[in-house]
């Protein structure tokens, strides 16, 4: 596939007819005996994966053309080259949910601004005493925690992070054009049911703009030290969250449940819950976590 958009994007990127999970490709490479050449920003990408994996082993697969399975390489080190601690790592995969966020919502918005029914431009004579019926406002882009991209309250998209010797394989599954009866679950959507233009939701226009949106803020990331709070990532995913306010279930490694609001995300991406039921707070570094209607809780 001809990327015009995106290649210049990436030191190196691999675009694949068919993948079984893109990272997987990708983790095999960057830890192989040929992972010399594939440098930090290395991108493998596909609309056909066939294999793909999302958090807590669940599998994740869908039509052929339809969706964009993408997975990018980070080696993260400090400006003066030395490594930043792994344990800084933690808020690259919110770094990525806010990029694609980012992407997601320039896809939204390059929709036509005429609703269904205005007037064509050969009714003009007639449109200057009518009042078309204004568009619907596009819905809210968040990333729930920990980086699941929502538009309203659907996922269009999933982020998974898996370690390599020296760095992190980030990979992203993003809804580009389903129809509304091949969405994986009823709290599905994708970029053409949202809305979104079928000129701005091709694989390669976002994949560009998530590939543009995540080097700025990676950079920006790197240059700060790793530190969440100086590169004001931290900030920028508090301000991209729709999930802190909100009364959560939280789903712990083991299948235990605790129930309270989530109140902030710390400075290595963990979450931070005032429970229900406890004086003090749970600090999750990993869980599923289920958005609670007031009547839920």
């Amino acid at each position: 596939m001809d990327l015009p958009l995106s290649a210049p994007l990436s030191p190196r990127l691999v675009w694949m007819p068919e993948a079984g999970s893109t990272n997987d490709v990708l983790v095999q490479a960057a830890g192989g005996t040929d992972s010399a050449a594939w440098p930090e920003l290395a991108v493998v990408a596909t609309d056909n994966q066939v294999a793909g994996r999302g958090r807590l082993g669940r599998t994740w697969t869908a039509p052929a053309g339809r969706c964009l399975a993408v997975s990018v390489l980070l080696r993260p080190r400090m400006p003066g080259g030395e490594p930043i601690p792994v344990e800084r790592w933690g808020v690259l995969p919110l770094l990525a949910g806010v990029a694609m966020a980012k992407a997601v919502t320039s896809a939204l918005q390059s929709a036509p601004q005429s609703a269904e029914g205005a007037p064509d431009a050969a009714d003009a004579p007639a449109a200057a005493t009518a009042s078309p019926t204004p568009a619907p406002a596009p819905a809210a882009v968040a990333v729930k925690w920990p980086n699941d991209v929502l538009i309203g309250e659907k996922k269009v998209c999933g982020i998974l992070g898996e370690l390599v010797p020296g760095g992190l394989v980030l990979g992203a599954g993003v809804n580009l054009s389903l129809g509304a009866d091949e969405l994986p679950t009823p709290m599905s959507t994708s970029l053409t049911l949202a809305g979104a233009a079928s000129g701005a939701a091709t694989a390669d226009a976002v994949l560009a703009g998530y590939l543009s949106e995540l080097t700025a803020l990676y950079r920006r990331w790197l240059a700060a030290g790793g530190d969440a709070v100086e590169s004001g990532l931290l900030a920028e995913a508090d301000d991209w969250s729709a999930t802190l306010g909100r009364t959560v279930r939280i789903e712990l490694p083991g299948g235990t449940f605790r129930t309270g609001t989530a109140r902030a995300i710390d400075e290595t991406g963990r979450l931070v819950v005032d429970l229900l039921d406890s004086a003090d707070p749970l600090v999750v570094s990993a869980g599923d976590v289920t958005h609670l209607r007031h009547s839920d809780s």
